[in-house]
């Protein structure tokens, strides 16, 4: 009994906070700043006789500045939230006679219609409780109340969660967007395949059907992350040096794209990395890009001289992800299996090392298997000693 009562205790205890001593900062200087100015632009445009500024707006100063990431801190939430319960509470004011029950059938009626406008916004019933509540001055104001100050303290206090999030470059305005597919075809990505993919953390979450204050593309990304770290774990000890090609054909920007289409041919392959004359790493050239460039004819010049041919130049592309010599290899499985057929290896100064191909990935992650397993079958199953007792595993 008293374990079990111990452990009920133990629930009330703070969990911890996940965030780092920056984005506290942030958080408390974008509310200082948010609510400043949103009491400043209402109390101006509003006079000094309104009720221009409402308690809600601190409620939800806490969402966009101090959690931006959520669900709930989101523009729709916020504005349509807002605007619906001011339209909802003001109504019940009107309707029920009794403050009491009018505010509570306020706040129950703004719950049920954030939920089916999908922008549900928790300071949005503490909105609702003040058309109720408010006194004589709200009251006043009828159904426009929603528009000012509610509908004027949300937008202004948006302007600046925007602006103010932008700058610093925080993880607000969350964009849903399904993934694109590199061949445009309903295939899954090959990396979710096999293992953790959307439709099982889909499943997961209609499975638990309660709210989470995360954004599901969030939750995604930690479970992709936890993943990568535990596959590190267990694997991180093989680097981009280990596995990459260290005798990498290459080509330079001025060279002619016949040059490089020659290369592909000879060396069997679908891309080219580009230096500059000291071996300092420029871009890549994909054979795909280079076919397409020689397809489209050459436009003449103005003096109607034949144009110069196409150089490697023309076809590089120069943000390409690279990877560093001590990377550990399995980083680079799940961004190889979807979109990048080849990744270069750098030093610090940008000089091209080597290159890792698909295959070149592929034989790695063979080998670390097979050597996984062999160490597993050899520690379930040891071998006899010669006198035919098993050899005794360490603890």
């Amino acid at each position: 009994m008293g374990v079990a009562f111990k452990r009920w205790l133990s629930a009330f205890a703070p969990a911890p906070v996940g965030v780092n001593g920056r984005e506290k900062i942030l958080g408390v200087l974008g509310a200082l700043l948010g609510l400043f100015c949103t009491e400043w632009v209402g109390r101006h445009a509003l006079g000094a006789a309104s009720p221009w500024f409402i308690a809600p707006m601190g409620a939800s100063a806490v969402l966009l500045f101090a959690a931006p990431a959520s669900p709930l801190a989101q523009p729709w939430s916020l504005m349509a939230g807002n605007l619906v319960s001011a339209l909802i509470g003001v109504f019940c004011a009107q309707m029920i006679p009794l403050p009491g029950v009018a505010a509570a059938v306020a706040v129950a009626l703004a719950i049920g219609a954030m939920f089916s406008l999908r922008c549900l916004h928790p300071p949005s019933g503490a909105v609702a409780l003040t058309a109720v509540l408010g006194g004589p001055s709200v009251a006043s104001l009828g159904y426009g109340f929603a528009l000012w100050p509610v509908g004027l303290n949300s937008l202004i206090l948006l302007c600046i969660a925007v602006a103010f999030n932008g700058a610093l470059k925080r993880n607000y305005l969350r964009r849903h967007a399904d993934p694109a597919q590199g061949h445009h075809t309903r295939d899954a990505a090959p990396s979710t395949r096999l293992g953790f993919s959307r439709a099982d953390l889909d499943d997961a979450l209609a499975q638990r059907g309660e709210l989470l204050d995360i954004s599901k593309e969030d939750l995604e990304d930690i479970v992709l992350a936890a993943e990568l770290r535990a596959s590190v774990r267990r694997f991180g000890e093989v680097t981009c040096a280990d596995i990459m090609s260290r005798d990498v054909v290459t080509v330079q920007e001025h060279e002619p794209l016949d040059h490089a289409v020659r290369l592909f041919d000879k060396h069997r392959l679908q891309a080219l990395a580009v230096v500059d004359a000291n071996g300092r790493y420029l871009g890549m050239v994909s054979q795909a890009d280079v076919l397409a460039r020689k397809a489209r004819p050459l436009a003449a010049t103005t003096d109607n001289t034949p144009a110069p041919h196409s150089q490697v130049s023309d076809c590089m592309r120069s943000e390409v992800p690279f990877a560093t010599p001590g990377l550990p290899v399995i980083e680079l499985a799940r961004p190889m299996s979807d979109a990048l057929h080849c990744v270069p290896v750098l030093d610090a100064s940008r000089t091209l090392l080597g290159l890792i191909t698909q295959s070149d990935l592929v034989a790695a992650l063979y080998q670390m298997a097979v050597s996984a397993n062999s160490q597993t079958d050899s520690q379930a199953n040891p071998p006899a000693d010669p006198v035919g007792h098993a050899t005794p595993r360490a603890a």
